[in-house]
């Protein structure tokens, strides 16, 4: 058998072959860190059953291989009352995990979620569906570094990369608890500026984007503050079931279109929502965003055929490639 060792040789010789040895590190270092956001995958209360798009959106995001998949709420198919059986709720969320946890898992791509109000919902007498979110989660480990786990599956806060990424539990209508807000900032806090951006993400979203969930939001005025002071780039949301990339005052607001049942028009927009999943690329000086739209998950929605701005009795987002946000429309090859 023969051996070698660098040692053996001049230093220039070993330092050329560590250069080659590391050039494939260096190149992946230096791709954009490809994230992929799902959300509101449910059907009719208690079904276990998954729509077409769900499939052919896990496919095709299998093909994507992203850095990381996020969930931002209701996966499964609770919130009704009556209430759901423990033998219902396990039996949705086993369903769900065969259609999309284990395949992301068995691709090695991390997932990460936030609960919604029909799979973890903080409203009354919904306490068993809240535990069982709890059960569910807490188990799979998502392949990424905690920062701050003591909420976890709830609220937390984790980095990949060159990206602080947080969890909210928003679940209810209304103003977040002062615990939690006390927390986000304690988080953002200590970790924000160590990193080149900053990702928050919920199911409720800060400000209103559908028709029919005009009151359905966080509508926290010190939440925006605190987004904008912490220099947040993005803000994540379900719950309204319809694609738009707004912004205000430098914080990109994203609500995601459904994958389930139900897409929603946008505030003074005729036509409902395509069903979609957000793609996102993060690099070093661009933060670009699509929605990868249904049925093929081939094509991305035109921003073109969005509205310039969103209005609302609360909020005015306008289109974040218009905005001074920093966030762009994400080009496909």
């Amino acid at each position: 058998m023969c051996s070698f060792s660098l040692k053996r040789l001049p230093w220039p010789c070993r330092a050329f072959i560590l250069v080659l040895l590391l050039l494939p590190v260096i190149a992946v270092a230096g791709e954009p860190l490809r994230v992929v956001v799902i959300s509101d995958m449910n059907g009719s209360y208690g079904s276990t059953r998954y729509e077409a798009p769900v499939d052919a959106a896990m496919a095709r995001i299998l093909e994507l291989k992203p850095d990381l998949v996020i969930s931002t709420g209701d996966m499964v198919a609770g919130q009704r009352r009556p209430h759901l059986s423990r033998k219902e709720i396990e039996a949705m969320w086993q369903a769900f995990h065969a259609h999309v946890s284990e395949p992301l898992a068995g691709a090695g791509i991390p997932f990460v979620v936030t609960p919604g109000n029909h799979d973890g919902s903080a409203y009354k007498g919904f306490a068993l569906e809240r535990a069982i979110y709890a059960e569910q989660w807490m188990p799979r480990e998502p392949g990424v570094r905690f920062l701050d786990d003591a909420g976890n599956p709830y609220h937390y806060a984790f980095e990949l990369g060159d990206v602080l990424f947080i969890s909210l539990d928003a679940t209810v209508v209304g103003h977040l608890p002062p615990s939690q807000m006390d927390w986000l900032h304690g988080v953002l806090d200590k970790y924000g500026q160590d990193y080149r951006r900053r990702v928050v993400f919920s199911h409720v979203p800060l400000w209103p984007f559908a028709q029919g969930r005009e009151r359905d939001f966080i509508g926290d005025p010190d939440l925006q503050a605190l987004l904008e002071a912490a220099d947040v780039d993005l803000y994540l949301s379900g719950h309204h079931h319809a694609f738009y990339p707004g912004a205000m005052r430098g914080v990109a607001f994203v609500s995601q279109s459904c994958l389930g049942a139900g897409p929603r028009r946008l505030l003074g927009v005729k036509d409902r929502s395509p069903r979609s999943f957000t793609l996102i690329e993060i690099s070093d000086d661009e933060l670009n965003i699509a929605a990868i739209a249904a049925p093929q998950f081939e094509s991305a929605i035109d921003w073109n055929t969005l509205p310039a701005r969103i209005h609302s009795s609360v909020a005015k987002l306008k289109r974040a490639d218009l905005s001074d946000a920093g966030v762009g429309r994400l080009r496909l090859e």
